[in-house]
Parts: C-alpha cells; sequence; structure tokens
C-alpha cells in the first residue's frame, strides 16, 4: 500500500466512524518488514522475515474512549469493524480526561528530512544478511579452547506510519534499523562467565560489520576468575553500554502516568535540584540520524528541544494529552526522543585511570527499584579498580540506595555517549556507593 493509499483510507475510515456517531477519531496505519537471522556451531538456528500491516483506530464517543487493532484493510471489513468498535465503546465508563491533543498543537509538516530512514531497504539480499551472521560468528569460532557456544545474529526492521485525525492532524514518518550481534560463553572454572557485544545502525552502510564477535569474545575471557570481594562503600563507575539500567528510573519518574498514579520519586520536584551539578541533559528530537529523532509523537503534537535537567535542576516532565488533563498541566508529549547529555572531558579509560579504588560496572543482573520512593537495588558484574588499574573481574555483588541520593553522588560525566541508542548515555562516575559482598 503506497502513503497516498494509506492516507486515502486513513480519511475515510475516520469519516465512516464520525458518520456512525463518533465525535472524535484519530487513525493510524502502519506497515513494517524485518528479519532476522541466528547462526551457532557454523549453522543457520534461526531465519525470519516478516510483513506486517494494520490500523489502530482511537474512538472518542459520547465521553467514553477506547482503542482498536486490525490487519484487515478491505473497506467492507472495516466498515463492520469500525461500527462494531463503536457499539462497544458506548457501554465503557465515561472519562472526562480523553480528548484528542488541541490543534494548535500539532505538527503543521515541512519539517526537516531527519534521515531516520534507509531507502534501499528492500534492496539488501538475504544471502548478504547470512553472511554478515557467519562472519560474525567467524571471528570466534574456534579462537580459544576456552569456548563453551557462540551465537552470532543479524536484524534489520523498517516500519512506516500515516497517521490522522478528525480535528486536523495528517502526518506521516518512516524509520530503520540494522544489527549485528553475538554472545560469548568460556569455560572459567567452576563459572561459565558469558558476554556479548552488538552493533546499530540507521543505515546499512553505517553499521559496524567487523570486530563484534572478538569484542564479545573478550569481554567473555576477562571475566574469568569473577568473584566477590568485601562489601562497603565504593566509588562506582559504569560503563556507558550499562548506564541504561539507572537512568531507566530517573526518567520513568518524570512520565505523567507514573506522577498521575504517585509512582514517581520525582513528584512536584519542577525548578527543584534533583540531582548533581553535572547532570546536563537535553531531550533533542531533531538529530539528523538519530535513533530517537521525529517531528511529531504519537499523539501528533509537534516535537520541541526541551532542557530536562540544568545542573541537576528538573525542568520537564514528560506529559501527555490524557495526563495533562489529569495533572492540570500543558502536554509536552508522552515519550522521550533523543536523550543527550553534555558530556565532559574524559572517556572511560580516563575515568578508570583517575580512579584510586572502586568498581567498574559492566552490566547489571536482575534487581528493581520502587518507583514511589526511588529504593534500588541491583546484582552487578565488573571489576575492582585500585590505583587506576583493573585488577579482579568480580561478579555476585549487588549495589542498593536511593535514586535520589545516587544521582546526587553523580562525580564525573564520561566524553563517550552511547550512540546506538536514543538515550545516549556516556560512562558516569559517582562517588561512594553502596556495594554487599563478601
Amino acid at each position: 500500500m503506497t502513503k497516498e493509499e494509506k492516507y486515502s483510507l486513513a480519511n475515510w475510515a475516520i469519516q465512516h466512524a464520525l458518520d456512525h456517531g463518533a465525535d472524535q477519531v484519530a487513525i493510524s496505519i502502519a506497515q513494517s518488514k524485518s528479519s532476522q537471522v541466528d547462526v551457532r556451531e557454523q549453522k543457520i538456528d534461526t531465519l525470519k522475515e516478516a510483513i506486517q500491516s494494520g490500523l489502530t483506530i482511537r474512538l472518542y464517543v459520547e465521553g467514553k474512549y477506547s482503542a482498536h487493532s486490525t490487519n484487515r484493510l478491505d473497506q467492507t471489513e472495516l466498515a463492520r469493524f469500525i461500527e462494531q468498535a463503536i457499539a462497544g465503546t458506548r457501554y465503557l465508563s465515561a472519562d472526562p480526561f480523553r480528548s484528542l491533543p488541541e490543534p494548535s498543537l500539532y505538527y503543521k509538516g515541512d519539517g526537516a528530512d531527519l534521515k531516520t530512514v534507509d531507502r534501499g531497504y528492500d534492496q539488501l539480499d538475504p544471502a548478504t544478511k547470512v553472511e554478515l551472521a557467519f562472519q560474525v560468528e567467524n571471528e570466534v569460532w574456534k579462537k580459544d579452547d576456552r569456548i563453551i557456544s557462540v551465537t552470532a545474529g543479524y536484524s534489520d526492521y523498517t516500519n512506516n506510519v500515516v497517521m490522522v485525525t478528525s480535528n486536523g492532524f495528517s502526518g506521516d514518518s518512516e524509520r530503520s534499523t540494522f544489527g549485528l550481534s553475538a554472545s560469548v560463553s568460556v569455560n572459567g572454572g567452576d563459572a561459565r562467565p558469558s558476554e556479548g557485544w552488538s552493533e546499530r545502525a540507521i543505515l546499512f552502510d553505517k553499521l559496524v560489520k567487523s570486530g563484534i564477535g572478538a569484542t564479545a569474545l573478550d569481554r567473555a575471557l576477562k571475566k574469568i576468575g569473577q568473584t566477590k570481594i568485601g562489601s562497603g562503600k565504593y566509588n562506582m563507575i559504569v560503563e556507558n553500554r550499562a548506564v541504561g539500567r539507572l537512568f531507566s528510573p530517573l526518567i520513568n519518574a518524570l512520565n505523567g502516568y507514573s506522577i498521575q498514579q504517585k509512582n514517581s520519586f520525582l513528584i512536584d520536584k519542577i525548578g527543584e535540584r534533583v540531582a548533581s551539578e553535572k547532570l546536563m541533559l537535553t531531550d533533542d528530537p531533531f538529530i539528523v540520524g538519530g535513533h530517537g529523532s521525529r517531528l511529531f509523537d504519537n499523539e501528533g503534537l509537534a516535537a520541541q528541544k526541551r532542557v530536562v535537567f540544568d545542573k541537576g535542576v528538573l525542568s520537564t516532565y514528560f506529559i501527555d494529552t490524557y495526563y495533562g488533563k489529569k495533572l492540570n498541566m500543558a502536554p509536552t508529549s508522552g515519550e522521550t526522543t533523543n536523550l543527550v547529555f553534555e558530556t565532559g572531558s574524559t572517556n572511560l579509560e580516563g575515568l578508570i585511570k583517575a580512579m584510586n579504588n572502586g568498581i567498574l560496572v559492566t552490566g547489571f543482573n536482575g534487581g528493581n527499584t520502587n518507583g514511589s520512593t526511588g529504593d534500588f537495588s541491583y546484582g552487578i558484574d565488573g571489576f575492582l579498580v585500585e590505583n587506576g588499574e583493573v585488577v579482579q573481574p568480580v561478579s555476585e555483588m549487588n549495589i542498593s540506595g536511593n535514586m535520589k541520593e545516587l544521582w546526587m553522588a553523580l562525580a564525573e560525566v564520561g566524553n563517550d555517549p552511547y550512540l546506538l541508542s536514543s538515550w545516549q548515555t556516556p560512562s558516569l562516575l559517582f562517588n561512594k556507593i553502596d556495594f554487599s559482598g563478601i
């Protein structure tokens, strides 16, 4: 289905819903393609390809709301589907906070090309995908007697969406991603440490295609000999790829749903300093080629660049139309885009060299955070650092504390943002974190 055909079908569906009793309507029509290749022991373990199309309709009927999805896009079948959805919505309880956004907040078109899709996606030969997966595995295959197992994989995904509302929004977006990954487990005596590595890109030509398996193997071998060390307060460096585990509860606390449900430790904190002055964070939807770049969100609200934390002072929440009305707050968008840290001057190696005694965390194992209080506990993998040198792999240890205290303890921000995600987290140094071990 072409983009023009999607728009035509969406406009028809909106009119049909209005004609049959809906007060407001929003339609999204999406089409996606994906493929996945996994190889193991020089054989193809998984080979998948999928093409999906579907329509989602959001209905506002007599003060009541519902959302419905279908992959049946024939107008005759769709007409009946819409009529039944409207009839069902009438049985629901009224919700006075449900409505489409104010039209003045919609994206009006003519935005810049953010280059979020590879136009050559459909020209990529399936044989090339299989070859790339084997290429990753071959970097590791029989390279060390301690290897127990190796899994390597290739994946890609693309989608395009057209969205139209009954009160004036019309827009479309496209996105693609390509990935390569490896996972390696090795014999480490009583333990069998494992590690992985992956690369990701929006454009196939920009995808890093070598060194993935070798890096996964190197990281796994370095974990041999993991052990607990003594409990205590240690300075902690968190590798950029692992920061998301600690960053996620902070961002979740800014979500309108969490705030309205009293499940946020940052309720009523706008304008207050809630983190270290080292935390400078911006939500930037307009980065060309950014993994989270967009011109509008899933409601059609025009994207805006926003400061989230300014020297530790909280500047904004992520509020959609519904929770904005419930909280009596102006909507900003219920979604993050590219979260960008103001980085420091030192990379991960520099942060390690400057640490006299501490722990480098490279991964987390289990654990949780209490959203309302901020109390957390996580298992960690990593390395003991002494006098600026990595001296011992550590595991089976936990960190615990409170998110507000943790982010107040942020002492340094690395200059190595993780650019393979919309959350561009750099390596971070925190002072005096509680570790439990022996």
